[in-house]
């Protein structure tokens, strides 16, 4: 008798569920046959005769897009294209370049590639492959990915005009493997401290930064600044890898994932193996970093491991998986959310459906201010963590940094915005640049290179005048606010197209606040005193 109320419970909780269950699987069922009934009544009665592939192309993506932001839709004609910024590698032959004016230039020979082997040289023109002209045809970029990449050891021929050669020189390549590098530059900000921007987290993104930051420690980097503004994310693996590695000997948590499913939720903690946890750390983001650079950042601020410098980051903490449809096709399906150390889930909001919404929501940070003055930030009170040291920390969408620094317009005008945006700072920098490629045959550094370079008056006059040639008037009351910005950005062109990515960037970097910001807390002591310690832990 004093079982029969227990045993009457159980079995009414489980016909509750059972019910459930059954009702839900049901409905999934009664759905399916609905949309496979109003296929079947098209197919039978519609007066005219239906492309049934156009019609389920197009109803897909509507399905997906009434479930999250980032549930999408991937016709098998873009799979790709849209999977080719993640792989670690392709076959092509191995460069950079630029669609100018109709014109392809190539900006960077990949050291070891079939280009680097044929001869070609950055600030050559591309003015035919296989035959078929380039420019001034008005070929997509997409297009000349198409002809310049291909299978493994199959062979291309392209026709290039060089600055100082009065005919056009051919060369016969043969297609290889191309590494597509994560990091944008690395290079030493001071004597001590090593700086890297990664772009992506990419298959090959652990092992870049590994041997990005193990050439700067070589070159003495006892601190670090990691650059991952404008980092839209991509792999979660290169992430854990990093933070690893940036715990050092610590045993610590860097993300927890949760799903529908218990299969679903994952812990993954430090291994005590991480070879950079006594280096000071500065984590620069803005609106643009994005779900596996969320990931990072948030696993070294809620572990009080280095200071995370700039702007609100985005607010991604759904986590995709792809699933492949019979013709090819691929959805990339949320199926987790992730959540830092300290349990923050900085997935911003969304209302399935309202994408535009969502995206737009960056943009509205301009409008609203938060940008540009850290008192327009709103921060829920209901979303307050802390730290492993007990410092809080904010949930609600992004990582909010330590140390805010707002977006920099300091001589923004509207001339500036005009040469900017019609290409015209570019187009003089790859154009003075080639006219002087001789004189900068020899030129190893930064230094170098600006010591070539006339002085800024001198620079800014010539570049004004060109300006004036393409139909931009000077404007010279503008054109002084703008002055320090228009020349700093035609150097950092100009070095971009002598000696690569770490070029543009020490330039750039050097009038730029965030890290300014940056390699004052590092030499304050800062960065390295917020409460982590290396110790092994008892």
């Amino acid at each position: 008798m004093l079982w029969l109320p227990v045993t009457a419970a159980v079995f009414l909780i489980i016909g509750l569920w059972t019910g459930r269950y059954l009702t839900q699987t049901d409905r999934s069922e009664i759905a399916l046959d609905k949309i496979g009934r109003v296929f079947d009544i098209i197919h039978s009665n519609y007066v005219d005769e239906i492309d049934f592939d156009s019609l389920v192309e197009l109803t897909v993506p509507e399905l997906l897009r009434n479930l999250d932001p980032h549930t999408v839709y991937i016709p098998a004609a873009q799979r790709t294209a849209v999977n080719r910024d993640l792989e670690g590698s392709f076959y092509g032959i191995g460069i950079q370049f630029q669609m100018l004016n109709d014109t392809l230039y190539i900006v960077e020979v990949i050291a070891g590639a079939a280009a680097d082997d044929a001869g070609l040289l950055p600030g050559d023109k591309i003015t035919a492959v296989d035959g078929h002209n380039i420019a001034g045809t008005g070929i997509t970029t997409e297009e000349v990915f198409g002809m310049l990449r291909g299978p493994r050891d199959t062979p291309v021929h392209v026709t290039v005009k060089r600055h100082n050669s009065p005919r056009p020189l051919e060369f016969d390549l043969i297609r290889g493997e191309v590494p597509v590098s994560p990091v944008d530059a690395a290079y030493m900000l001071t004597d001590t401290i090593g700086y890297i921007r990664l772009g992506k987290f990419s298959e090959n993104t652990y092992e870049e930064f590994l041997r990005a930051y193990t050439a700067l420690k070589f070159n003495g980097a006892t601190s670090l600044v990691l650059d991952l503004r404008g980092n839209g994310g991509g792999y979660m693996a290169p992430a854990v890898l990093m933070a690893n590695d940036l715990f050092g000997r610590q045993e610590r948590l860097i993300v927890s994932t949760r799903g529908r499913n218990s299969s679903d939720n994952r812990v993954l903690v430090s291994d005590r193996s991480g070879a950079f946890g006594d280096d000071a750390l500065v984590i620069l983001i803005d609106e643009f970093t994005a779900s596996a650079s969320e990931i990072l950042a948030g696993a070294v601020q809620d572990n009080d491991r280095g200071l995370i410098i700039g702007r609100r980051s985005f607010g991604k903490g759904l986590v995709q998986t792809s699933f492949e449809l019979p013709d090819s096709s691929e959805f990339r399906l949320t199926v987790q959310r992730y959540y830092t150390p300290s349990g923050r889930s900085i997935q911003k909001q969304y209302a399935p459906g309202h994408n535009g919404e969502y995206e737009t929501e960056v943009y509205n940070r301009y409008s609203n201010g938060e940008i540009f003055s850290a008192d327009s930030i709103h921060i829920d009170s209901t979303e307050i963590f802390h730290t492993v040291a007990g410092r809080p920390v904010y949930g609600g969408g992004g990582i909010m940094p330590d140390v805010f620094v707002p977006s920099d317009t300091t001589g923004v005008t509207g001339y500036y915005i005009r040469v900017a945006n019609e290409g015209i700072i570019r187009d003089y920098a790859y154009d003075y640049a080639d006219r002087n490629r001789e004189r900068f045959d020899n030129v190893g550094s930064v230094g170098a290179l600006t010591a070539l370079l006339p002085t800024d008056d001198a620079l800014l006059r010539d570049f004004t005048a060109y300006a004036a040639g393409r139909g931009v008037a000077p404007r010279w009351y503008y054109i002084n606010i703008s002055a320090p910005l228009i020349v700093n950005q035609l150097k950092a062109l100009i070095a971009r197209d002598i000696l690569g990515m770490d070029g543009y960037f020490e330039i750039v970097n050097s009038v730029d606040p965030a890290v300014t910001e940056a390699v004052n807390r590092i030499e304050s002591g800062e960065a390295a005193s917020i409460g982590f310690n290396n110790d092994d832990d008892e």
